[in-house]
């Protein structure tokens, strides 16, 4: 976590902060109020992300736990550091759009390595797990739509050329997290139409250590009566069971649908 939490704080230090982007972080909403309150950006980002997990706890309740809590309090304590350790610090690059790519490119592998280990960094991600419990927006979407409103609130303190790169960043940054950090977690519903049902049945049970749901169709042409088995799987079961099917019935009928949500009471075994 202290790993992923370290890039994420390089990112914004060396790269977001000196192209003056706001791009989809608290962070990032941090540089814009550094333009009309007199504190440093470390000291904003703690201010917001002390806030905002005093809200997540009241609207969501512990779920975000001691990891969120970590994450929140440790990435403006680094950014401080850096304000210590290299004042003044200007651009590398001497160009915001590179400096804007570069810290898409970093935060991605900090953000990766945090939700990999069920962790965030906080900030923006507490706001995103509200709009996800309150407006039933799947997380990349509502850090997407949280990240565009800091964004556009970059035109209330620099030109045009920034606003635009803010968003574009953002969008950038929001393709990322759907693409390589929640499609990762996505589960897939598989509906198979077989004649080796009961293979199907013991591999999904014995093999992948799931559950199934069997039930009886017919087929419009011929009408006749077939078994159906419907399976969630997450994307590493999803990548044994295909094998599997493409191995012993290689004719199934499969139909993939994502599944975004899923809410249930496990069983007491």
């Amino acid at each position: 976590m202290t790993i992923g939490i370290s890039i994420t704080a390089v990112a914004v230090y060396f790269f977001l902060i000196p192209s003056h982007a706001a791009i989809s972080s608290i962070s990032g909403f941090a540089i814009v109020l550094s333009n009309f309150i007199p504190l440093a950006v470390s000291d904003i980002t703690m201010i917001l992300n002390v806030a905002l997990l005093v809200l997540g706890f009241i609207l969501i309740g512990n779920e975000f736990g001691g990891k969120t809590i970590y994450a929140s309090i440790l990435l403006p304590a680094l950014l401080k550091v850096f304000e210590i350790l290299f004042p003044d610090f200007q651009s590398i690059t001497n160009d915001p759009i590179l400096d804007a790519a570069a810290y898409v490119f970093v935060v991605s592998i900090g953000q990766c390595i945090l939700f990999n280990m069920n962790a965030s960094s906080g900030g923006l991600d507490i706001v995103a797990k509200i709009l996800n419990k309150y407006l039933r927006l799947d997380l990349g979407k509502a850090m997407t739509y949280s990240g565009m409103l800091i964004a556009l609130s970059s035109c209330l303190a620099y030109d045009g050329k920034t606003v635009v790169l803010s968003i574009l960043g953002t969008y950038l940054n929001g393709i990322i997290l759907d693409q390589f950090i929640f499609e990762q977690d996505l589960k897939r519903r598989i509906c198979i139409v077989s004649d080796k049902i009961d293979d199907i049945r013991n591999f999904v049970l014995n093999d992948l250590k799931s559950g199934a749901t069997i039930y009886e169709a017919y087929g419009a042409y011929k009408m006749e009566k077939r078994q159906e088995i419907i399976v969630i799987v997450n994307k590493s079961e999803y990548q044994k069971l295909m094998k599997f099917i493409e191995q012993f019935d290689p004719e199934a009928f499969i139909t993939v649908y994502k599944v975004n949500e899923i809410s249930y009471k496990p069983k007491k075994i």
